[in-house]
């Protein structure tokens, strides 16, 4: 059995997915790497993004540094799926906490796979760019 599999299984049998969840993710392991298919058109629909990427290059006292993180959109997916078996009181907590450090407009609890997805199909479009003295930051889904 592949690591995959037991893994989606493992997921499957402590609760953590439901069993679509599990049919389908098992469907896309055995599926396997999509083959690459003919050049996309201008008309043709940008293909869904599977990585989100932060790209940080900097300098201190001359020596470059380059941090680069690539960040798969089903380990966002899995996250998002996984906060709801956080305790409610413990999310009453989180949110306190982010409310003190003033960040007001967020709430945990309106966390859901539902509108993960919306914001995973917006993420196509999602290019950040900073630029400052001696740093260039780039966030950007591929």
């Amino acid at each position: 059995m592949s690591e995959d599999r037991r893994t989606i299984l493992n997921m499957l049998s402590e609760g953590k997915i439901t069993p679509e969840e599990a049919e389908r993710l098992l469907a896309a392991v055995e599926a396997g790497p999509a083959a690459a298919g003919p050049a996309p058109t201008a008309d043709a629909p940008k293909p869904k993004p599977k990585y989100l990427r932060v790209a940080v290059d900097t300098e201190k006292h001359g020596e470059p540094t380059r941090v680069n993180v690539r960040v798969p959109m089903q380990l966002l997916r899995a996250g998002v799926r996984l906060s709801s078996i956080i305790p409610p009181e413990a999310r009453e907590r989180v949110n306190e906490a982010m409310r003190r450090k003033g960040h007001m407009s967020f709430d945990l609890n309106s966390l859901k796979p539902e509108n993960l997805e919306e914001l995973v199909e917006q993420l196509n479009d999602l290019t950040v760019d900073v630029d400052q003295d001696h740093t260039k930051v780039r966030i950007y889904c591929e």
